[in-house]
């Protein structure tokens, strides 16, 4: 049995829940799929990532950046007369946050990977997208030296991958905001 407090308290809901809904419905059309079909020019965001070329990137990281992007951009393999040209330029440093006080050695590191990108349109030289993305891994540090080198690697092989995925949703964006 419902009380009376119970009553007036869902007839005050009603509104609100009323005005939510409403407001919902209202803004659905306003939202639009990041890969979905672009109104401007035709084709899509998936059709015009496969016509980037990425200008090579200096150093290893730079190597395993490249590579994600060019998998990203085109994980098919089929190939597309590039139309667009990304320059990126990356700043890479090694921090060591905790040192063990007995030994004065490091007992962790954490690799940080700062990437500038820039799109152009081949043809006309007009800038499409550009930006920052900053990424950073940390692993642990023994006494091993070799080990050391290899979770410092594998970081930075995290970090390119990270770096990948925020530049081409980026660019991804900039495309579905130009349509």
């Amino acid at each position: 049995m419902l009380s009376l407090k119970s009553m007036i308290s869902r007839g005050k809901r009603l509104p609100g829940c009323a005005l939510a809904a409403a407001l919902c419905f209202a803004l659905a059309g306003c939202l639009q799929p990041l890969y979905g079909p672009l109104s401007e020019g035709g084709g899509d965001v998936a059709s015009k990532l496969q016509a980037i070329r990425i200008v090579p990137i200096s150093n290893r990281s730079g190597h395993y950046l490249e590579n994600d992007l060019r998998f990203g951009f085109n994980g098919t393999g089929a190939h597309v007369e590039p139309r667009y040209t990304l320059y990126v330029g990356l700043a890479e440093s090694v921090r060591s946050p905790l040192i063990d006080t007995v030994t004065g050695y490091p007992t962790s590191g954490t690799v940080v990977i700062a990437a500038t990108y820039t799109l152009t349109e081949t043809l006309s030289g007009a800038t499409i997208a550009k930006g920052t993305a900053t990424v950073a891994s940390s692993y642990d540090r023994t006494s091993q030296r070799y080990a050391n080198v290899r979770a410092s690697r594998d970081a930075e092989i995290r970090d390119a991958h990270l770096l990948g995925e925020q530049i081409r949703t980026n660019i991804a964006a900039a495309f579905a905001g130009k349509s």
